[in-house]
């Protein structure tokens, strides 16, 4: 085992204050409240946690702050919030709130001048860049406005860019693998951590505990993040970390 500790982070995608989850960005189901969620994962091990105001940029408001302050005061590890963030000043507003770092996507392919903006003023470890990204017949495709709008983005070449331009960490979303459990778009993020010198969070397809040591082996993924395998009970942390340890994947240990 070597190089950095590899990161389990649980996403809790929220809408009108409670957490959800749905296959391919549809069909979502209630999964319960995210400050409880995000302690009881805090006290298992989770290594961050990320959570995503899913229909903010569509609806065009801005992610809470009281759930941001409430999740703050509950848990003692690093959190990333996302959603409806278009400017420096909803950037301000979450990091008061007591987020560690902010996920841009709509907002970072419409204006990608933010992602300087936010490394700039706060440094680049605060600015997370999420891409939600399809397999069409002419490649891989970026979306906006929670996977609802095509861009003319390129995956690979957009995920250059954002490392460029100053993102600390991208959160790759293969929006083909998301909620289906069949195991993270491996090919895709191999390629992008062989292109891209920060690190890649890999997200979409967490089904069972062999698809986290596959991202991380064939992936080569620096963090995994899933939802419904640990909203739903069917993996838990310590057991997935004691998993991954006894096959030669150095993650930090459980509380």
């Amino acid at each position: 085992m070597s190089g950095l500790a590899k990161r389990i982070i649980p996403c809790l995608d929220v809408k009108n204050g409670e957490t959800v989850k749905g296959t391919n960005f549809n069909n979502l189901k209630s999964a319960g409240d995210p400050v409880e969620l995000g302690k009881l994962y805090s006290e298992e091990g989770a290594d961050e946690l990320v959570f995503l105001d899913i229909t903010a940029s569509v609806e065009g408001r801005k992610t809470f702050a009281d759930m941001v302050s409430r999740v703050a005061a509950e848990i003692n590890i690093p959190f990333t919030v996302g959603g409806g963030i278009n400017e420096l000043a909803d950037v301000d507003i979450l990091l008061n709130a007591g987020a560690d770092k902010v996920s841009i996507n709509s907002a970072a392919l419409l204006h990608p001048e933010l992602i300087n903006e936010i490394s700039n003023h706060y440094g680049s470890q605060v600015c997370v860049c999420a891409i939600d990204a399809r397999y069409d017949t002419d490649g891989w495709h970026c979306y906006m406005k929670g996977g609802r709008e095509r861009s003319e983005r390129n995956l690979f070449e957009w995920a250059k860019e954002v490392a460029d331009r100053g993102a600390g960490e991208i959160l790759f979303t293969s929006m083909d693998h998301d909620g289906v459990k069949q195991g993270f778009a491996n090919e895709a993020l191999a390629i992008l951590a062989d292109t891209i010198n920060i690190p890649i969070i890999a997200s979409g397809g967490a089904g069972n505990m062999q698809h986290f040591k596959d991202v991380f082996t064939m992936g080569k993924a620096d963090a995994a993040l899933a939802a419904s395998v640990f909203h739903f009970g069917e993996i838990a942390i310590p057991t997935l970390k004691q998993y991954l340890t006894r096959e030669g994947i150095n993650v930090r240990p459980s509380y």
